[in-house]
Formats: structure tokens, sequence, C-alpha cells
């Protein structure tokens, strides 16, 4: 397995709000060192996790340049949106707030053809010289992106050096590894899928749990890659309770992220609208989920 170019656990990071709602860049800048010093080799900043489309465009680069400025590991910026104009003009000025990549997610809602998301895509990683992680995630989007649309994009776009894979579609994810080899590094984006990802040549995981579960997550991907397979579904049981809290139709993502790091002391604050806000159900699992893996390191 090669050196991946951004590590192999990257938590997609969840965006701290004050308690009337406007960002909040010091408890960011606070979040992603804490992240970095339990398991994450890089983050992803104003993605789903990011609660990214309740963001304007000033705070995304407000955020981007504090969390970059905070860290020493990758910061991957999520700057993209439906919108193939204003996602060309925020990408193109990333690179000024001193990250090291970009995450460019499927249009949502407009539900265009492959040559459209082609095009969509193409055009964001043309904007700029900072590498590229394509993110496919058919659930929010509407749009699965096909096989040889990605293979073209990154046979045709040198910058284009990653995918994040939340399709759950484990053949077509092996077919693209497979046919790219080295030239794509792959991630699973889809903490309960990492192991079987890894199986298929995976470099790692974009992670939701890794908020606080990072360490377990650098175990198993570790494990995984050292063949050690017995230690690596060892270790993937004791993250199954995480994976199963950190989304439902009640309590859908980053909700259950933002409670477990509030039981763990971190005041990242409530979701943005349309999210609901947390209530006392949702503190009490994520109290008892931390407590549960707290129990099982021993």
């Amino acid at each position: 397995m090669t050196s991946p170019r951004f590590g192999r656990v990257l938590t997609a990071m969840v965006t701290p709000f004050e308690f009337d709602g406007s960002l909040d860049l010091k408890m960011a800048a606070t979040l992603a060192r804490y992240l970095v010093d339990h398991g994450s080799d890089a983050l992803v900043v104003a993605g789903s996790t990011g609660e990214g489309t309740s963001l304007s465009e000033d705070e995304k680069l407000a955020l981007f340049a504090a969390v970059a400025s905070a860290v020493d590991v990758p910061v991957l910026a999520g700057s993209t949106s439906a919108d193939t104009r204003r996602s060309v003009e925020l990408t193109a000025r990333v690179a000024d707030v001193g990250v090291a990549g970009v995450l460019a997610t499927t249009p949502a809602y407009a539900r265009p053809s492959q040559a459209g998301i082609a095009a969509h895509l193409g055009r964001i990683a043309e904007s700029t010289a900072l590498p590229v992680m394509i993110y496919d995630i058919p659930s929010r989007t509407g749009r699965k992106i096909a096989a040889t649309t990605l293979i073209d994009l990154v046979r045709s776009h040198e910058n284009v050096v990653a995918l994040k894979d939340a399709s759950a579609d484990l053949p077509g994810a092996a077919h693209v590894k497979a046919v790219l080899g080295d030239a794509l590094d792959l991630y699973s984006g889809d903490d309960a899928l990492t192991l079987p990802f890894m199986a298929i040549g995976a470099v790692g995981v974009v992670s939701v749990a890794a908020h606080w579960a990072g360490d377990v997550f650098t175990a198993m991907v570790r494990a995984a890659e050292d063949g050690d397979w017995l230690e690596a579904r060892r270790l993937n049981e004791v993250l199954a309770e995480s994976c199963a809290f950190e989304s439902s139709e009640a309590y859908p993502n980053p909700v259950p992220t933002k409670a477990a790091m509030r039981a763990l002391g971190l005041a990242v604050g409530d979701c943005r609208l349309p999210h609901s806000a947390a209530d006392e159900e949702i503190d009490a699992r994520a109290a008892r989920v931390l407590a549960a893996l707290a129990a099982s390191r021993g």
C-alpha cells in the first residue's frame, strides 16, 4: 500500500457555533487541535458534517483560515456547491488561506447527467493547483458518479488525486481502484464500511466518528494495512456502536457528533437550521456511547 497524500484517518470536522448561531472561530481552532491530538491525519472543513450548506462564502474562508493556521496537518476545504460558477470562484480563492486541498462534491439537487457532473467537477479542478478529493455521496446529492466518469476525471486532471466514496458501492469502488491504482487514493466515506473498503484497496477513511474514536480508527486501518485482519475485525466491532450513533432519522449527522463533542467538554454549540437543536435524549446517548468506548479501551 502506498503512502496516501492526506494520511489515513481524516476527520470531517463539525463547525462550531456560538449560542447566537454565529461562527465560533476560536473553538474551531481548539477543536482542530483536539482532533489532531486524537488520531486525525488531516481535517475536512465545511463539508456535509461541517454544515457547509449553511455557511456563507465569507464564513467558509474565515473557517478555512482559522483551522489551517491552528494545525500542522493537511486541511481540505469544502469549497463547492451545486452552483458551478460559485464553486469555481470560491475554490480559486482557498489556496490563499493555507489549505492543502479541496473537497469537491457532486452537485446536489440539480441531478445533472454524467456529462454535467464531469464538466462541473472538471472546472473546479481546473480552477486550482491544489489537489482535489472528489466526494461521491448519492444519498445527499441524488446522483452517483459513474465509474467511467471518475476514471476520466482522474486521467484528464492531474490534481484529482483522491475519492471519498460514500456510495456504498463496493464493487464499483473496487473497479475504479483496480483501473487507476496509485493514481487515486480511495477513502471510505462511510465509517461502518471502512473495513471492507480497506479490503478492496482503500488507504483509509474520511470519518465522522473519528471525532471521538480517532485512535481506534487509526489502529483498525493500521491493522488492515499490516494484514492483521483478526485485529482489524475486533476493532471494527469496537467501533460498531459509534458508527450506529453518528446518524439516524431522528438525529441526523452532525447532531450526534456535536452532542459527543459537548460530552467531551468541547463547546461546539448546536447546529444551524435546517437541523433541529439537540435535546436531552441525544446528549444522554452521546454520554453512553463515549462511556462504552472508554470501557472497551480498558
